[in-house]
C-alpha cells in the first residue's frame, strides 16, 4: 500500500470527495482529511492510501497540479513526518 498527500485542498472537500476522484486511478483503502483540533475545520490537506504503488503512481501523475474547484492540487508520496520537538539548537549557560 502506498500513502499519498494531498495538499491545496478546497475546504469543502469532503472524504467522500476526495474518495472518489482517487477511486478513477485504482482501489482507495484509506482517506482522511486533516481537521483543526479547536474548530473542526479542513486545515486544506490529507492523505489517500491506495492498494498499489502502480496506481498511486498514476494518480499522483494525474492529479498533482489538477484544478479543484478553483484551486490546484499538490499531489505527491507522502513522506513520514519529522519529529521537530524541542526547537532545534540551544546554547549552554556559563554562568
Amino acid at each position: 500500500m502506498t500513502n499519498i498527500y494531498v495538499g491545496n485542498l478546497p475546504w469543502s472537500t469532503t472524504e467522500t470527495d476526495l474518495r472518489g476522484t482517487f477511486e478513477a486511478y485504482g482501489t482507495v483503502t484509506d482517506v482522511s482529511i486533516i481537521k483543526d483540533r479547536n474548530t473542526g475545520r479542513s486545515r486544506g490537506f490529507g492523505f489517500v492510501e491506495m492498494d498499489s504503488a502502480d496506481e498511486a503512481a498514476a494518480a499522483i501523475n494525474g492529479l498533482n497540479g489538477k484544478e479543484m474547484e478553483g484551486r490546484d492540487l499538490k499531489v505527491n508520496e507522502a513522506r513520514p513526518r519529522e519529529d521537530n520537538r524541542g526547537g532545534g539548537f540551544r546554547r549552554e549557560r556559563r554562568w
